[in-house]
């Protein structure tokens, strides 16, 4: 480059333009890139908690990062972006659950752990009421079930391994979780 000199004064580029380091208090985030990676492992686990499997979880999380996007105030405090997200997350899962069961499920346990350190641990009673649930209905319902809540399979993969299209294992689950909601309303038998 002809003309410029080394010691002369750099010009920045506009891309590179406000990409400096600020000064931060400690009890906010800089930028939303903090904030996904500060609070990313606690919303998925707790997706995971309530949802059972990773591919779903995945999706939620995502889901509530995106919802949270726009209205989420990047003054905010630590706490105050952790309380949004985690309402953020209720209705996340109010929605999945809806279009899911058609019931709304919106209960978000406060002791909940703000960081996990892995995936939740499994809750026997749970566990074993939803086998004998699983074992009252009838067996494809059962299945289609077993692999997306038990195993953490795609729609795809379930419905490869039932030798079905994706749309049929879709309509599948849809109706097992409805008959599975109405099965454990009636309570056990």
């Amino acid at each position: 480059m002809a003309g410029r000199s080394e010691s002369g004064p750099r010009h920045t580029p506009d891309w590179e333009r406000g990409r400096e380091l600020r000064l931060v208090s400690g009890d906010g985030y800089p930028d939303w890139e903090s904030v996904y990676r500060d609070n990313v492992t606690w919303v998925y686990g707790l997706m995971f908690a309530h949802v059972g499997n990773r591919a779903d979880a995945e999706d939620l999380t995502a889901e509530v990062f995106m919802a949270a996007l726009r209205p989420l105030r990047m003054s905010a405090s630590v706490p105050e972006v952790r309380g949004y997200l985690r309402a953020t997350a209720r209705t996340v899962l109010a929605g999945y659950w809806r279009t899911r069961m058609g019931r709304e499920i919106t209960a978000i346990d406060d002791d909940f752990a703000a960081e996990p350190t892995s995936e939740p641990a499994v809750n026997t009673k749970a566990e074993i009421r939803a086998h004998a649930l699983l074992d009252r209905l009838p067996a494809r319902y059962r299945r289609i079930l077993e692999l997306r809540f038990l195993q953490g399979l795609s729609v795809r993969d379930a419905a490869t391994d039932l030798g079905v299209s994706v749309t049929n294992a879709k309509v599948l689950q849809h109706r097992a979780l409805q008959m599975a909601a109405r099965l454990s309303e009636g309570g056990a038998q």
